[in-house]
């Protein structure tokens, strides 16, 4: 499944994440810079993304909403895209595993 970057992760992380999750993108690149969560998350459910995001906003969204879209929620604090980046790259089987689950709308990686 694709990725879904929110505003808060950076466009560079995307060459990086592309063997790993094809075709995934960042709200900017897409248009959404300026557009409030909901948005966010019509366009990803429309779109057939994940929403990968440092935001908890998505999680509680993914609460009372449901899913799809899941939410993969970085709770990482404040650290550098190479943190991030291996960090993704390290969960990459289990965010696969929970992108595939049908019980479970939101996984956390601290």
């Amino acid at each position: 499944m694709k990725l879904l970057l929110d505003q808060n992760l950076s466009r560079r992380l995307l060459p990086h994440l592309e063997p790993l999750f094809p075709q995934s993108n960042q709200v900017a690149l897409l248009g959404l810079a300026e557009v409030d969560d909901a948005e966010i998350w019509m366009f990803a459910l429309r779109e057939g993304f994940a929403i990968v995001t440092k935001d908890a906003d998505f999680v509680e969204l993914s609460l009372m909403r449901g899913f799809p879209p899941k939410v993969v929620w970085l709770n990482l604090g404040n650290v550098s895209n190479a943190r991030i980046l291996t960090r993704l790259s390290a969960e990459t089987d289990a965010i696969n595993d929970f992108l595939m689950n049908t019980t479970e709308g939101a996984l956390e990686i601290e």
